[in-house]
């Protein structure tokens, strides 16, 4: 019964049984399966009194574990002027729709709200909204440029 769950071996310890009853009474009618009561022991009988100490001392260790300490709150999310979000991006006067779209991608990465834990998502918002803000200046302004030249 190596190699089973525990489920698997029950039930072939049951077929066993049934197996054993049926031909030491070869005459008697076929009925259908009885219900075997729950019997207390099961559950140490079934996995092994050891084994069931173990998963048990287990449970109680992990009952009593300590909480992770809080996260801390990375550098960079701590500026959120327009000033330090700015010079994050180093935005340039050569930019193009595709390097701003990058640029947009990479601060996301690092900067948006839904990655990041509920306890740094009010700086993380505010960061994205400037970061978009800005970004979205400067395509306005190659958009522009495309159409005067």
């Amino acid at each position: 019964m190596f190699g089973m769950s525990v489920f698997q071996s029950v039930l072939e310890r049951l077929k066993t049984e049934e197996d054993g009853e049926l031909t030491s009474m070869d005459d008697a009618p076929v009925a259908a399966p009885r219900a075997r009561a729950f019997a207390p022991a099961f559950a140490a009988e079934s996995i092994g009194a050891a084994a069931f100490g173990a998963v048990e001392r287990a449970y109680f260790d992990a009952a009593f574990v300590e909480p992770p300490p809080p996260p801390v709150m990375p550098e960079h999310l701590h500026r959120t002027s327009l000033a330090e979000v700015a010079e994050e991006l180093a935005l340039t006067d050569d930019e193009t729709a595709a390097t701003l779209a990058a640029r947009r991608r990479m601060f996301a990465a690092d900067n948006h709200p839904d990655r990041l834990p509920a306890e740094f998502r009010a700086n993380a918002t505010i960061r994205m909204k400037l970061a978009n803000m800005l970004i979205d200046e400067a395509a306005r302004q190659v958009r522009e440029a495309g159409m005067a030249s």
